[in-house]
């Protein structure tokens, strides 16, 4: 085979390659923040829910005691999860993030930082559709309004590019 074309098809392979390389980063890229997979299973997330969660936040997603006071270890106390709570406030990308990396870590990739929580990550425990089966249960507990106003903020979150 001569050079020429030799050198044709090696230029023609690595263009694909390039190309193929920047398809797959221009995706991920318009990944956007982690939103509610289509298919989340709340039945699931419910036993997920009660063996990853309730220990803090109660079997009925009601939270601990004198949750907006600071405990002595400069920490808050588990807030509750269900319409007493704050956590229908927040969209997809916090709730996942938060849940995924653990308080302090997500709000540092949020610019936050010196944030004392307690609430520990769990990506070496739970997988990202089980955490997204519990944030599934979790939204159950809400009445339609409180629903509506967070998928207001999920949309807000992929708007702004949050994650």
């Amino acid at each position: 085979m001569p050079r020429g074309q030799i050198l044709t098809i090696l230029g023609a392979f690595v263009l694909t390659i390039a190309g193929v390389m920047v398809f797959l980063n221009l995706n991920e890229a318009q990944a956007g923040p982690p939103i509610q997979p289509w298919g989340s299973d709340p039945n699931a997330g419910a036993v997920l829910y009660a063996e990853n969660c309730a220990s803090c936040h109660g079997e009925d997603l009601q939270g601990e005691p004198d949750w907006r006071s600071q405990k002595e270890d400069g920490t808050l106390p588990a807030p509750p999860h269900d319409k007493t709570g704050h956590t229908w406030h927040h969209g997809d990308a916090l709730l996942f993030t938060y849940t995924k990396l653990g308080g302090k870590a997500a709000l540092e990739a949020t610019g936050v930082s010196g944030f004392n929580s307690g609430m520990p990550g769990f990506a070496d425990v739970l997988s990202d559709q089980e955490i997204w089966d519990i944030l599934a249960f979790i939204k159950t507990s809400w009445p339609d309004r409180m629903r509506e106003t967070q998928q207001i903020r999920t949309q807000g979150e992929q708007m702004r590019g949050d994650s």
